[in-house]
């Protein structure tokens, strides 16, 4: 039996090896026939902690892990923009300048 597997934007990675992936889907109201954004949020398990905010990953469902996280990261599908940015080589260069 295959898994579910969806592609999801990490919201946050402040938990250690979980992050929360945000899952958007496109469902067509009832009613009125217009398509709507819905999003739901997910845990899954980020063993290497290699998941930043704003990566857009691909997670699997799995076997409970914990009391919410039934789902494992699978692969980061792109790599956001701001996880590449170096923080700390800025934040030493503004102390030096400061002596």
């Amino acid at each position: 039996m295959s898994r579910k597997r969806v592609i999801g934007v990490v919201v946050s990675n402040k938990m250690d090896k979980t992050v929360v992936v945000k899952v958007e889907r496109f469902v067509q109201h009832p009613r009125f026939k217009k398509y709507i954004k819905r999003s739901k949020k997910y845990y899954a398990h980020d063993a290497e902690n290699k998941c930043g905010v704003g990566d857009v990953v691909e997670i699997e469902e799995t076997r409970p892990l914990s009391k919410l996280k039934r789902w494992r990261v699978v692969r980061i599908v792109k790599r956001s923009a701001l996880a590449e940015t170096p923080v700390e080589p800025a934040e030493e260069a503004a102390e030096e300048g400061g002596n």
